[in-house]
Protein backbone atom coordinates (compact mmCIF):
# COMPACT_ATOMS: atom_id res chain seq x y z
CA UNK A 1 0.00 0.00 0.00
CA UNK A 2 1.13 3.52 -1.32
CA UNK A 3 1.82 5.84 1.46
CA UNK A 4 0.29 9.04 0.95
CA UNK A 5 2.43 12.46 1.95
CA UNK A 6 0.94 14.23 4.66
CA UNK A 7 1.98 17.89 3.38
CA UNK A 8 0.52 21.17 5.30
CA UNK A 9 -1.47 23.68 3.07
CA UNK A 10 1.02 25.29 0.60
CA UNK A 11 -0.59 28.27 0.85
CA UNK A 12 0.40 28.70 4.25
CA UNK A 13 4.17 27.06 3.89
CA UNK A 14 4.41 30.22 1.08
CA UNK A 15 3.04 32.33 3.77
CA UNK A 16 4.98 31.43 6.60
CA UNK A 17 8.06 31.39 4.45
CA UNK A 18 8.16 34.54 2.89
CA UNK A 19 7.07 36.25 6.37
CA UNK A 20 10.52 34.32 8.09
CA UNK A 21 12.42 35.67 5.26
CA UNK A 22 11.91 39.22 4.97
CA UNK A 23 10.58 39.90 8.49
CA UNK A 24 7.16 41.21 8.31
CA UNK A 25 3.70 39.99 7.33
CA UNK A 26 3.87 43.40 5.55
CA UNK A 27 6.58 41.86 3.04
CA UNK A 28 5.50 39.14 2.75
CA UNK A 29 2.26 40.41 1.82
CA UNK A 30 3.64 42.70 -0.73
CA UNK A 31 5.76 39.91 -2.48
CA UNK A 32 2.81 37.04 -2.71
CA UNK A 33 0.27 40.41 -3.78
CA UNK A 34 -2.09 39.88 -0.86
CA UNK A 35 -3.02 41.60 2.10
CA UNK A 36 -0.73 41.32 5.23
CA UNK A 37 -4.11 39.87 7.22
CA UNK A 38 -4.07 37.21 4.82
CA UNK A 39 -0.68 36.41 5.19
CA UNK A 40 -1.49 36.54 9.11
CA UNK A 41 -4.54 34.42 8.75
CA UNK A 42 -2.50 31.85 6.49
CA UNK A 43 0.17 31.47 8.82
CA UNK A 44 -2.09 31.21 11.86
CA UNK A 45 -3.41 28.03 10.53
CA UNK A 46 -0.50 26.80 9.58
CA UNK A 47 0.86 26.89 13.49
CA UNK A 48 -2.48 25.26 14.44
CA UNK A 49 -2.27 22.77 12.12
CA UNK A 50 1.59 22.03 13.53
CA UNK A 51 0.57 22.29 16.59
CA UNK A 52 3.94 24.69 17.26
CA UNK A 53 4.40 28.33 17.14
CA UNK A 54 6.43 29.44 14.47
CA UNK A 55 7.33 33.26 15.59
CA UNK A 56 7.09 35.47 18.17
CA UNK A 57 5.04 38.36 17.30
CA UNK A 58 6.15 41.85 18.38
CA UNK A 59 4.80 45.27 18.11
CA UNK A 60 7.15 46.20 15.14
CA UNK A 61 8.59 42.74 13.82
CA UNK A 62 8.55 38.82 13.92
CA UNK A 63 10.90 36.78 15.20
CA UNK A 64 11.05 33.07 14.14
CA UNK A 65 10.90 30.23 17.15
CA UNK A 66 13.76 27.90 17.04
CA UNK A 67 11.26 25.43 14.85
CA UNK A 68 10.10 28.49 12.84
CA UNK A 69 13.97 28.84 11.99
CA UNK A 70 14.66 25.31 11.37
CA UNK A 71 11.20 25.20 9.42
CA UNK A 72 12.18 28.52 7.44
CA UNK A 73 15.95 26.96 6.88
CA UNK A 74 14.46 23.77 5.25
CA UNK A 75 11.88 25.69 3.04
CA UNK A 76 13.50 27.82 1.09
CA UNK A 77 15.84 25.87 -0.60
CA UNK A 78 12.88 23.48 -1.34
CA UNK A 79 10.86 26.18 -2.64
CA UNK A 80 13.83 28.00 -4.81
CA UNK A 81 14.04 24.22 -6.16
CA UNK A 82 10.22 23.65 -7.14
CA UNK A 83 10.36 27.39 -8.63
CA UNK A 84 13.55 26.79 -10.90
CA UNK A 85 11.81 23.11 -11.70
CA UNK A 86 8.95 24.90 -12.62
CA UNK A 87 10.57 27.08 -15.02
CA UNK A 88 12.53 24.71 -16.38
CA UNK A 89 9.56 22.97 -17.33
CA UNK A 90 7.41 25.87 -18.66
CA UNK A 91 10.67 26.76 -20.57
CA UNK A 92 11.44 22.99 -22.33
CA UNK A 93 8.19 24.48 -24.67
CA UNK A 94 10.65 25.87 -26.38
CA UNK A 95 14.87 25.88 -25.93
CA UNK A 96 16.13 23.34 -24.10
CA UNK A 97 17.46 24.61 -20.55
CA UNK A 98 20.62 24.00 -19.44
CA UNK A 99 21.06 24.74 -15.08
CA UNK A 100 24.82 24.79 -13.55
CA UNK A 101 25.09 25.13 -10.35
CA UNK A 102 28.76 26.57 -9.37
CA UNK A 103 30.19 29.24 -6.60
CA UNK A 104 30.53 32.52 -7.13
CA UNK A 105 33.71 33.38 -7.64
CA UNK A 106 34.24 30.26 -10.23
CA UNK A 107 31.04 31.80 -12.38
CA UNK A 108 32.52 35.50 -12.01
CA UNK A 109 35.60 34.40 -12.89
CA UNK A 110 36.29 31.96 -15.10
CA UNK A 111 32.81 30.44 -16.38
CA UNK A 112 30.73 33.68 -17.19
CA UNK A 113 33.95 35.03 -19.48
CA UNK A 114 33.21 32.00 -21.42
CA UNK A 115 29.90 31.34 -21.62
CA UNK A 116 29.90 33.29 -25.08
CA UNK A 117 31.90 30.95 -26.86
CA UNK A 118 29.59 28.06 -25.87
CA UNK A 119 26.54 30.19 -26.86
CA UNK A 120 27.46 30.93 -29.66
CA UNK A 121 28.23 27.02 -30.87
CA UNK A 122 25.32 26.09 -29.18
CA UNK A 123 22.52 29.10 -30.30
CA UNK A 124 19.16 26.87 -29.36
CA UNK A 125 20.61 25.89 -25.40
CA UNK A 126 19.18 28.53 -22.25
CA UNK A 127 21.98 28.86 -20.01
CA UNK A 128 20.44 28.95 -16.62
CA UNK A 129 23.78 30.01 -13.43
CA UNK A 130 22.52 28.92 -9.99
CA UNK A 131 24.66 29.73 -6.89
CA UNK A 132 26.21 26.74 -5.68
CA UNK A 133 29.86 26.10 -3.97
CA UNK A 134 30.76 23.64 -1.46
CA UNK A 135 28.68 24.74 1.19
CA UNK A 136 25.13 24.29 -1.14
CA UNK A 137 24.08 20.55 -1.01
CA UNK A 138 23.51 19.64 -5.01
CA UNK A 139 20.27 20.88 -6.61
CA UNK A 140 17.94 18.02 -8.35
CA UNK A 141 17.00 21.02 -10.33
CA UNK A 142 20.36 21.43 -11.63
CA UNK A 143 21.48 19.79 -14.77
CA UNK A 144 25.11 19.53 -13.31
CA UNK A 145 27.12 21.47 -10.94
CA UNK A 146 30.98 22.52 -10.69
CA UNK A 147 32.78 22.19 -7.37
CA UNK A 148 35.63 22.08 -5.94
CA UNK A 149 36.92 18.98 -4.45
CA UNK A 150 38.61 15.37 -4.43
CA UNK A 151 35.71 14.19 -6.98
CA UNK A 152 34.15 11.71 -4.24
CA UNK A 153 30.38 13.08 -3.83
CA UNK A 154 27.83 9.91 -3.63
CA UNK A 155 25.41 9.23 -5.72
CA UNK A 156 27.10 12.18 -8.50
CA UNK A 157 29.65 11.21 -11.63
CA UNK A 158 32.70 13.97 -11.27
CA UNK A 159 35.12 14.63 -14.61
CA UNK A 160 37.75 16.12 -13.51
CA UNK A 161 38.32 19.57 -15.29
CA UNK A 162 41.56 20.79 -13.74
CA UNK A 163 43.70 20.93 -11.02
CA UNK A 164 43.57 23.56 -8.47
CA UNK A 165 47.18 24.69 -7.77
CA UNK A 166 47.82 27.85 -4.90
CA UNK A 167 50.56 30.21 -5.72
CA UNK A 168 50.75 34.08 -4.23
CA UNK A 169 49.31 36.83 -6.49
CA UNK A 170 49.43 40.63 -6.51
CA UNK A 171 49.16 44.01 -7.73
CA UNK A 172 51.89 44.75 -10.32
CA UNK A 173 53.13 47.42 -7.49
CA UNK A 174 53.19 45.25 -4.80
CA UNK A 175 55.68 42.67 -7.15
CA UNK A 176 58.06 44.97 -7.86
CA UNK A 177 58.83 45.03 -4.45
CA UNK A 178 59.29 41.09 -4.09
CA UNK A 179 62.31 38.92 -4.86
CA UNK A 180 62.56 36.17 -2.51
CA UNK A 181 59.42 34.68 -0.89
CA UNK A 182 61.36 35.61 2.74
CA UNK A 183 60.08 39.35 1.74
CA UNK A 184 56.16 38.72 2.11
CA UNK A 185 57.14 38.99 5.87
CA UNK A 186 56.66 42.58 5.22
CA UNK A 187 53.45 42.88 3.73
CA UNK A 188 49.63 41.96 4.08
CA UNK A 189 48.80 38.59 3.34
CA UNK A 190 44.79 38.29 2.79
CA UNK A 191 42.93 35.26 4.16
CA UNK A 192 40.04 33.07 2.74
CA UNK A 193 37.70 32.28 6.14
CA UNK A 194 37.31 28.47 4.49
CA UNK A 195 41.57 28.00 3.35
CA UNK A 196 43.58 28.58 6.21
CA UNK A 197 45.90 25.98 5.57
CA UNK A 198 46.31 27.87 1.65
CA UNK A 199 49.19 30.12 3.12
CA UNK A 200 50.71 27.69 5.48
CA UNK A 201 51.22 24.73 2.49
CA UNK A 202 52.90 27.81 0.06
CA UNK A 203 55.20 28.93 2.73
CA UNK A 204 56.20 25.14 3.49
CA UNK A 205 57.17 24.90 0.07
CA UNK A 206 58.61 27.82 -0.21
CA UNK A 207 60.97 26.93 2.26
CA UNK A 208 59.66 29.83 4.51
CA UNK A 209 57.73 27.67 6.65
CA UNK A 210 58.01 30.57 9.75
CA UNK A 211 55.83 33.24 7.67
CA UNK A 212 52.34 34.07 9.09
CA UNK A 213 49.61 35.32 7.29
CA UNK A 214 47.61 38.01 9.08
CA UNK A 215 45.75 40.34 6.96
CA UNK A 216 41.97 40.93 6.18
CA UNK A 217 39.94 37.90 6.10
CA UNK A 218 37.22 37.45 3.15
CA UNK A 219 34.58 34.69 2.75
CA UNK A 220 35.86 34.10 -0.84
CA UNK A 221 38.57 33.81 -2.76
CA UNK A 222 37.09 36.39 -5.41
CA UNK A 223 37.02 38.86 -2.72
CA UNK A 224 40.44 38.21 -1.83
CA UNK A 225 41.68 38.13 -5.41
CA UNK A 226 39.96 41.74 -6.02
CA UNK A 227 41.34 42.99 -3.15
CA UNK A 228 44.79 41.97 -4.24
CA UNK A 229 44.20 43.16 -7.56
CA UNK A 230 43.35 46.49 -5.78
CA UNK A 231 46.88 46.96 -3.70
CA UNK A 232 45.33 45.80 -0.44
CA UNK A 233 48.03 43.15 -0.06
CA UNK A 234 48.52 39.57 -1.40
CA UNK A 235 46.37 37.13 -1.84
CA UNK A 236 46.84 33.40 -2.63
CA UNK A 237 45.29 32.84 -5.71
CA UNK A 238 43.95 29.28 -6.76
CA UNK A 239 43.70 27.96 -10.25
CA UNK A 240 41.49 28.97 -12.44
CA UNK A 241 40.45 31.92 -10.30
CA UNK A 242 43.50 33.42 -11.34
CA UNK A 243 44.48 32.27 -14.78
CA UNK A 244 42.69 35.27 -16.79
CA UNK A 245 43.81 38.25 -14.14
CA UNK A 246 47.81 37.10 -15.02
CA UNK A 247 47.22 36.92 -18.62
CA UNK A 248 45.59 40.41 -18.58
CA UNK A 249 48.14 41.76 -16.15
CA UNK A 250 45.72 42.61 -13.21
CA UNK A 251 47.49 40.36 -11.14
CA UNK A 252 50.84 39.03 -10.99
CA UNK A 253 52.45 35.80 -9.79
CA UNK A 254 55.85 36.78 -8.16
CA UNK A 255 57.28 33.35 -7.34
CA UNK A 256 57.32 30.59 -9.21
CA UNK A 257 56.48 28.30 -6.63
CA UNK A 258 53.07 27.13 -6.85
CA UNK A 259 51.33 23.86 -4.64
CA UNK A 260 48.58 21.71 -5.24
CA UNK A 261 45.52 22.30 -2.93
CA UNK A 262 45.35 18.54 -2.81
CA UNK A 263 41.88 19.03 -4.62
CA UNK A 264 40.66 19.72 -8.24
CA UNK A 265 37.80 21.30 -10.04
CA UNK A 266 35.18 18.84 -11.20
CA UNK A 267 32.12 18.92 -13.55
CA UNK A 268 29.49 16.46 -11.41
CA UNK A 269 25.95 15.65 -12.29
CA UNK A 270 23.59 12.79 -11.98
CA UNK A 271 24.52 9.43 -13.88
CA UNK A 272 21.28 9.33 -15.59
CA UNK A 273 21.41 13.02 -16.93
CA UNK A 274 24.68 11.82 -19.17
CA UNK A 275 22.35 11.30 -22.26
CA UNK A 276 20.39 14.68 -22.00
CA UNK A 277 21.14 16.65 -25.56
CA UNK A 278 21.87 20.45 -23.47
CA UNK A 279 24.17 18.50 -20.53
CA UNK A 280 25.78 16.62 -23.27
CA UNK A 281 27.00 19.65 -25.57
CA UNK A 282 27.96 21.78 -21.81
CA UNK A 283 30.23 18.56 -20.77
CA UNK A 284 32.12 18.37 -24.18
CA UNK A 285 32.56 21.78 -24.57
CA UNK A 286 33.64 22.41 -20.83
CA UNK A 287 36.15 20.00 -20.59
CA UNK A 288 37.46 20.98 -23.88
CA UNK A 289 37.91 24.92 -22.41
CA UNK A 290 39.66 23.75 -18.96
CA UNK A 291 42.18 21.23 -20.95
CA UNK A 292 42.49 24.62 -23.24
Amino acid sequence: MVEHRRLPSLNGVRAFEAAARTGSFVAAAAELNVTPAAVSRLVRLLEERLGLPLFERHANRLTPTAAGETYRAGLTPALDTLARLTAEVVARRGAPVLTVGVGPTFAIRWLIPRLAAFTRQHPGIEVRIATGGATVPFSEGWNCGIRLGAGDWPGLAADRLVAADLLPVCSPAIAARLDAPADLANETLLRVTHAPEDWPSWAAAAGAPALHAAGPVFEFYGQALQAAADGVGVAMGIRLYIDDDLAAGRLVAPFAVSVPKRMGWYLVYRPERATEPAFAAFRRWILAAAGA
